[in-house]
């Protein structure tokens, strides 16, 4: 890039927000040169650092270990109490650094990027708003993540319910609660918080993890009775109070009523684009990205993460993330997209190979399409499935486990197309078969990819065994 272009302008590339996803679109376009500053309204790190992805699964691992533990002969016998929750607590603080963000506020510094603290607003063509501040820049990215939506239930909002942002910051764990939704934030914090004590009722309208095989539901929702969670499918709630004694009610529409000391709400999430000035600078709110994360119709303004709603998972929005940073620079520089290391094709696995964990007890663990999915699509598809606990490695990996596994099959091009385990520590498992799925690995070469015995990956070999060898 010329020195005029560079003068004429605050920075090269200004990015909103500085969760893990703007982070690295700052950091991969400052490492090719480009003049970066990033700007953000609450913590740097974002919500996967204090509010999601890290304490979430804080919380979670106790309980997890615990189990695990329980489920071996010898190690069980050896078990005399349950969880200290605040320990657990704490714990999860540490993680979050008691939600202080000035070691990530270091590495922004060490990065030799700008940080610019406040909140953004698109005021023209590159020009971003900070209070009584204007910067200018060559390309504006923005990296603004998602919000929670509420339901419209009567009374819900004026009941002070927690989201998941609100639970997962938790400073004490309430006798009874109340979870409303059946997704992967529900699942999870259900789990969590029945581990450290709480009386865990769970409202899933539509059943647990529907987006998923229909097997998976029916075993995380069999695992969570097993926990001492009061499971509920179909329940659909009405109505909802707050008293002034700070208990919470809950009509349903079958007649029934709950009570609890709190109520959570995870049903779901959409992408965070409000008062950002987007309709100021003819963009709007209802936009597409191209695989660079450019917005459709400007060659200026990108956006990155769940932002762009393409893929809600916090290693998706990295992966757009360091991809954009690189062809951001490259137009920058003036250099051809695709002569940039991530190529002009630098999202394509958000479009049918996204890797996903429920971090549940059994483990969720899938990548790319359901059968039904891959059907929807127009493919010819076979699938198979196997009992992992009949697996070697997973009878010796604890007593009684219980999990299952399944492979969709693209008949007419003989690769993997998705890929779903659920069991005992099976996130573990995933990325093989996300490079099954991403590579498009012929069958008849991943009979030749050899599992150790004895591992509960030795699945791989079982699943392939009931496919059969291609002709």
């Amino acid at each position: 890039m010329t020195t005029s272009e560079r003068g004429s302008h605050d920075y090269d590339l200004i990015v909103i927000g500085a969760g893990a996803v703007g982070e690295n679109v700052a950091d991969y376009a400052a490492r090719r040169g480009a003049r970066v500053a990033i700007v953000e309204s609450e913590l740097v790190g974002g919500e996967c650092s204090y509010w999601a992805c890290m304490p979430s699964k804080a919380l979670l691992r106790s309980g997890h270990a615990l189990r695990a533990a329980r489920r071996v002969a010898g190690a069980h016998e050896a078990i005399s109490g349950g969880i200290d929750a605040s320990a657990v607590l704490a714990r999860r603080t540490s993680f979050t650094s008691d939600w202080d963000d000035s070691g990530q506020a270091e590495w922004v510094a060490s990065a030799g990027i700008d940080l610019i603290r406040g909140r953004a607003r698109l005021v023209g063509r590159g020009l971003v708003q900070v209070g009584d501040r204007t910067c200018s820049a060559r390309a504006v990215a923005l990296a603004t993540g998602s919000v929670p939506t509420l339901p419209d239930i009567p009374g819900l909002a004026d009941a002070a319910p927690w989201g998941t942002r609100e639970a997962t910051s938790a400073d004490h764990v309430p006798a009874r609660l109340v979870v409303i939704g059946g997704g992967v934030s529900g699942v999870e914090l259900a789990f969590a918080f029945s581990s450290l004590g709480a009386r865990v009722t769970l409202l899933a309208r539509g059943g647990l993890l529907r987006r998923e095989e229909p097997f998976v539901g029916d075993l995380v929702a069999a695992a969570l009775r097993e926990e001492g969670v009061d499971v509920r499918d179909g329940a659909t709630p009405t109505r909802v109070e707050r008293g002034d004694d700070g208990i919470v009610s809950i009509e349903l529409e079958d007649g029934g009523r709950l009570e609890a000391e709190e109520l959570l709400v995870a049903t779901g999430r959409r992408p965070a684009l409000d008062d950002l000035g987007l309709e100021d600078v003819g963009v709007g709110t209802d936009l597409g990205v191209d695989d660079t994360m450019l917005v459709a119709g400007t060659d200026w303004l990108y956006v990155v993460g769940d932002a762009n709603g393409r893929a809600l998972l916090t290693h998706q929005g990295k992966y757009q993330a360091r991809a954009a940073g690189e062809a951001i620079a490259a137009r920058l520089d003036g250099s051809p997209v695709a002569d940039a290391p991530w190529g002009q094709h630098v999202a394509t696995a958000d479009h049918g190979a996204v890797p996903r964990v429920v971090f549940s007890d059994p483990e969720v663990a899938a990548v790319g399409l359901t059968e039904a999915q891959a059907r929807e699509a127009g493919m010819e598809v076979r699938a198979v499935e196997h009992d992992i606990g009949k697996v070697a490695g997973a009878s010796l990996h604890a007593d009684g486990y219980t999990g299952r596994a399944k492979l969709v099959v693209d008949e007419q091009r003989q690769v993997v197309v998705g890929a779903t385990f659920v069991g005992q520590d099976v996130a573990e498992l995933l990325h093989a078969a996300t490079i099954a799925v991403v590579g498009e690995v012929p069958i008849d070469r991943l009979w030749h990819a050899v599992p150790a015995y004895p591992t509960i990956s030795e699945v791989w070999l079982r699943l392939l065994d009931a496919y059969g060898r291609p002709s």
